[in-house]
């Protein structure tokens, strides 16, 4: 069944041409298999896992409980103006892994306060240990022993305020988007909406999210979480399995990161969503197909310039073949090159997708496309172009993220490399800039 034309797009209308170009120049990345720009370009070349025993919380009397926890950081050592105890791990993890896309953006942040910015901030948990923790005191002590510390922390509105607040940014639209598996890429869509609108002259834009107790319980429960690892696409995939971390990306217009003179790493070039309000946990893949053939009209793009997708690949029998078709009616039978970045750091809720335009951005600038690790055997009922066992050297000009969230939350994000913008000099290309850079 081929749902969607494989006609070349509209040319784009007058209002669209004037919209403002939209780029990439700052990422913050903390993920089970590296924090910072660099240690996390690293680990995607290395095919790493970070697969590993749940040290978080008590998992006695569960079979198995491994997930993909971001060992050893403390995300109160790389924050400045947050005062610890303030917010809860996920409002910290987010606003440090901002700090460090405004540095990688070479962007003070005192610079900006007087301009128009977007904070948003993706997730599906929110500050979900300390919802452990207050479900803890109450069956321990009763309502009146909950700490009313944490409880004020809970509210997910609170992840963006986090960011603002670390960064001193007093003056700016701080968004929460609980659009659960898809809210990274949704975060990246409203902060490209509010740009190309002249809402906003730049953006702070992506997700955050922990490995709870409450969610591993519910999952395993439902025999949905996978034993040992995450492998999408695999004939003997078993489920999928939670991470953690925040990843942040700087957005601004073209114009504004030109007359500072920073470095472009890429463009968001378009942006599709839709919801199936179907079913809870099953998206339709006549609306997956719909929303990622939006997003390409957006851009202006062709299913043919594409040169990868990284897919939402959970590592679900039934979404992974059904993410497959929907590829299929998109692209067709030879389709591009499919990736599932969680096989390497876990499916990380409200970050996913913004994990995910992190590592297309960094494959492009550097020639490659991740590999997705535990991958052995080919599924006949995903008969995709699955990139496995090492990265796969590739000249990516045009790569799409793909993410679907709980309640057929669909979202698909186009990124085109920084080359392919009118009139960019090569020192604006960023291919590797700042590659060191925390």
């Amino acid at each position: 069944m081929s749902t969607v034309s494989q006609d070349r797009p509209r040319a784009r209308g007058p209002a669209e041409s004037r919209r403002p170009r939209v780029v990439v120049t700052g990422l913050g990345v903390i993920s089970s298999i590296g924090i910072g720009r660099a240690d996390f370009l690293a680990a995607l070349r290395d095919g790493a896992c970070g697969a590993s025993p749940i040290s978080g919380f008590d998992t006695t009397g569960f079979r198995y409980a491994r997930a993909y926890e971001v060992p050893g950081f403390d995300p109160e050592t790389r924050l400045r103006r947050i005062e610890p105890g303030r917010f809860g791990k996920v409002g910290a993890q987010a606003a440090a892994a901002a700090r460090m896309a405004m540095r990688d953006a070479g962007l003070d942040p005192a610079s900006v306060r007087d301009e128009r910015g977007v904070v948003a901030v993706g997730t599906t948990c929110g500050e979900s240990l300390d919802v452990d923790a207050l479900a803890a005191a109450e069956v321990a002590g009763g309502l009146a022993r909950l700490p009313a510390s944490r409880a004020r922390r809970v509210h997910p509105g609170r992840l963006p305020v986090a960011v603002a607040v670390e960064l001193g940014l007093t003056d700016v639209e701080a968004v929460a988007i609980p659009t659960v598996c898809a809210a990274g890429n949704y975060a990246v869509g409203h902060a490209l909406d509010a740009l190309r609108g002249g809402e906003a002259e730049f953006a702070v834009c992506g997700g955050a999210d922990s490995v709870s107790r409450m969610a591993f319980a519910g999952f395993y429960r439902l025999r949905a979480w996978a034993p040992e690892r995450c492998s999408p696409f695999d004939l003997h995939r078993s489920g999928f399995m939670f991470g953690e971390g925040a990843g942040m990306l700087v957005l601004e217009t073209l114009g504004h990161a030109r007359r500072r003179g920073a470095t472009v790493l890429a463009e968001v070039a378009g942006f599709g969503l839709n919801c199936d309000a179907e079913h809870p946990t099953r998206p339709l893949r006549e609306r997956v197909a719909d929303c990622l053939a939006g997003a390409l009209r957006d851009a202006g793009a062709a299913p043919s310039e594409v040169d990868v997708v990284f897919a939402h690949g959970t590592g679900t029998k039934i979404n992974d073949a059904m993410e497959s078709a929907a590829f299929a009616d998109v692209f067709g039978a030879a389709g591009p090159p499919v990736t599932a970045l969680k096989s390497m750091i876990g499916h990380t809720q409200g970050a996913a997708g913004a994990h995910a335009c992190i590592a297309a951005v960094l494959g492009m600038a550097h020639g490659f496309i991740p590999p997705t690790v535990n991958f052995s055997t080919p599924d006949p009922e995903c008969p995709v172009d699955c990139v496995t066992g090492a990265p796969r050297p590739a000249r990516v000009r045009t790569a799409v993220v793909n993410s679907l969230g709980v309640g057929g939350n669909n979202a698909a994000v186009v990124l085109r490399h920084a080359g392919a913008l009118p009139d960019v000099p090569p020192a604006e290309a960023g291919a590797g800039a700042r590659e060191g850079a925390a």
